[in-house]
């Protein structure tokens, strides 16, 4: 249910943010109330008490939001409301978000190394990556994790690259127990 809701509220805006030719700051707009709602507690305690009524919800939200984002964004975060969906908002707005990247052929990458990266490795990696991708420009994210022992995972979307020694180690690993298996088989 979750995924419709985020599907079917995030497609029609992402269908009006094309047709008025107003993508890009509806973009700018759903990260920076995405951004509010994540880090403002209380407003989501407000927003979800259940003895809160919805006019007074809704009050809220065009308190904190009107003038500031589009009339459109306002009514989309209202009719959440409206319909008792206001807990799939922030699905809502990265389903947007998402769309509006893909279309706009913007790539999120998600590098995992043991180390950080320097600035040049950092550069040489985005090059790459716009080299072997149909994307025009990357959101990069990075991590690191010691347990990796070198090499990097990028991930993007639902492809993953892994060179890391651990899980070369790993496939070095299940590939020696098959041949241990077999040595064992033909054992008399």
């Amino acid at each position: 249910m979750a995924k419709l809701v985020s599907k079917t509220y995030g497609d029609a805006l992402f269908e009006l943010a094309v047709e008025s030719n107003q993508l890009d700051s509806f973009l700018e707009e759903a990260k920076g109330v995405r951004s509010i709602l994540e880090s403002n507690q209380e407003l989501n305690r407000l927003m979800n008490h259940p003895k809160i009524v919805k006019e007074e919800k809704i009050s809220t939200l065009e308190a904190i939001f009107k003038g500031r984002v589009s009339d459109e964004l306002v009514g989309l975060l209202r009719m959440l409301v409206e319909k008792d969906h206001y807990n799939e908002t922030p699905a809502v707005l990265e389903y947007f978000i998402g769309q509006a990247k893909e279309y706009k052929h913007i790539g999120t990458a998600y590098v995992t190394t043991v180390m950080p990266l320097g600035e040049i490795q950092k550069s040489n990696l985005v090059e790459k990556l716009l080299e072997t991708t149909d994307y025009v420009e990357f959101e990069m994210h990075y991590d690191t994790d010691p347990s990796l022992i070198g090499g990097m995972v990028i991930r993007i979307k639902d492809r993953v690259v892994d060179s890391s020694i651990k899980s070369k180690l790993a496939a070095l690993s299940s590939e020696l127990s098959k041949i241990q298996l077999k040595v064992g088989e033909c054992a008399p």
